[in-house]
């Protein structure tokens, strides 16, 4: 009987070890693989589901992650300081593309970082934006995600522009995007807390995250949002606008004022409220 035991274990564990030694066939064998693994608690739940999401980059391609050319934030006018500062300010970006007289061709980046001696020392420095334009990188929209990050990687650009089949700007794609798809969301200076979805300021401003449920929202403002159609507050607030706002767009419902801090090409992630 206890040999029965020992000769079924050992059974056991040949198979096993056979399975992890053996070269897997396919995806679906591999995944098999390290699926069994994180069930025998090998490895962890958060490296599978990012192993299992390098696999998936694999065989994404860059359209399904760029930022469309309508939701782009860019510098048009570029011999107009004031104008350009705005846009600087106003967004938060850290890179913008550098469009050409038409507005429809992109000539280059700029970086915010360049334009701090112009700020501080603009009297005794002529403005030629010219002058810090960046050569812009072009990938087409069928590009795989996973040659894009080692492009990315090996020539240390932080963003590309997309272009169609037609040779026309269709978006951009920049390495947050594409780190996203296998680490999750990346966190900003704006996020707050998992645990606090709700965050007061001392000049009476609130932080919200879009993902709050409208009955929480409620339930912390004393308010009466309706809840029917939309379970989120980023819900309720993306049909107010009736599209997918840009950051820095306001939107008032019933007592409140709503600014998009935070959003991407897909959905809302951080609102600032104000109670009117």
């Amino acid at each position: 009987m206890k040999q029965d035991r020992e000769t079924e274990k050992r059974s056991w564990v040949e198979r096993l070890s056979n399975m992890l030694i053996r070269e897997p066939k396919d995806r679906e064998q591999l995944i098999t693989v390290l699926r069994d693994a994180e069930e025998r608690e090998i490895l962890s739940a958060e490296t599978l589901s990012m192993i299992e999401s390098v696999l998936e980059v694999s065989e994404m391609r860059v359209r399904e992650v760029m930022i469309p050319r309508t939701q782009m934030v860019v510098i048009e006018d570029i011999s107009n300081w004031d104008s350009i500062l705005h846009v600087v300010i106003e967004s938060g970006h850290s890179r913008f593309p550098v469009m050409d007289e038409s507005g429809t061709d992109v000539i280059g980046f700029l970086l915010a970082k360049d334009l701090l001696r112009y700020y501080f020392k603009k009297e005794e420095l002529e403005f030629n934006i010219k002058n810090l334009i960046r050569p812009a990188v072009f990938v087409p929209q069928s590009k795989r995600l996973d040659i894009l990050l080692r492009e990315f990687r090996v020539n240390r650009n932080h963003m590309a522009i997309v272009i169609d089949e037609y040779g026309h700007v269709a978006g951009l794609v920049t390495i947050e995007d594409v780190l996203e798809q296998i680490v999750g969301d990346i966190e900003d200076e704006y996020d707050i807390d998992e645990a606090n979805e709700i965050k007061q300021h001392d000049d009476g401003t609130f932080t919200v995250k879009a993902s709050t449920p409208i009955q929480d929202f409620n339930e912390h403002f004393k308010a009466n949002l309706n809840d029917e159609e939309f379970d989120t507050i980023g819900g309720l607030v993306m049909q107010g606008f009736g599209h997918l706002p840009k950051r820095g767009e306001t939107l008032e419902i019933n007592n409140f004022v709503f600014k998009v801090l935070h959003s991407d090409s897909r959905r809302i992630y951080l609102l600032e409220v104000k109670k009117l």
